[in-house]
């Protein structure tokens, strides 16, 4: 089976994660050999929690952008498809390749998804409570709404999959700020940094080419 350039992407990704996180663990160790953060992450964790959550969460955004480039042919939407493709699975080639690492796996059936920010309490449990009519997280489109979306062609497409990913990228950022403030893992933050900016930074720009459509946000 040929390799396409995602396929490629994520197993470089994974190759950087490795590197990464191997650095992460030299850097952690303190002059005297002990370490000032765990070298290896908890399976019940911030680290590992959202590395496997966020990694889910990132696999339904390339799907949803997959589907929506062969619905239509408006260059920009195609391109932004593209980028949140491309973007979200080497991020989440990275996270596997931490969860490899860290020798822990990659689905926990014993942990509830989000369940390391609801026991983080305050905000940060508001945004674990926040999945619902049948999606597995946060801002997570449900089956039903990805099935609707196939369905649909050029600018009906355009506008499912802009509100869609809009609803993604605001829980996806959200779960990344949790990172940010509970994860221990200082690569693992930083990447969790990017998220934000990156998909806060997209939000603005599908904002944009929702009112270019006559359409609103979706809440």
């Amino acid at each position: 089976m040929a390799m396409t350039r995602t396929h490629w992407a994520s197993i470089a990704a994974v190759v950087l994660a490795l590197l990464f996180a191997g650095t992460a663990t030299v850097v952690a160790a303190g002059g005297d050999g002990e370490s000032a953060h765990p070298v290896t992450p908890a399976a019940d964790s911030a680290d590992a929690g959202f590395a496997r959550d966020m990694a889910i969460h990132h696999q339904q955004a390339v799907e949803m952008s997959f589907i929506v480039r062969d619905l239509t042919d408006d260059e920009d939407v195609r391109t932004l498809a593209y980028d949140i493709a491309n973007t979200q699975a080497n991020q989440r080639g990275m996270m596997h390749g931490w969860l490899s690492l860290w020798e822990l796996p990659k689905v926990d059936p014993g942990q509830k998804p989000m369940a390391w920010m609801a026991e983080a309490g305050g905000a940060h449990a508001g945004h674990a409570r926040g999945a619902g009519d049948g999606a597995l997280m946060a801002g997570m489109a449900t089956p039903e709404q990805m099935e609707r979306l196939k369905k649909l062609k050029g600018r009906a497409a355009e506008t499912e999959f802009l509100q869609l990913m809009i609803v993604h990228h605001n829980a996806g950022a959200d779960m990344a700020q949790g990172c940010v403030d509970l994860c221990e893992v200082d690569t693992q933050k930083s990447l969790a940094q990017t998220m934000v900016n990156g998909q806060r930074s997209e939000v603005e720009l599908m904002v944009g080419m929702l009112k270019e459509r006559g359409a609103q946000v979706r809440t």
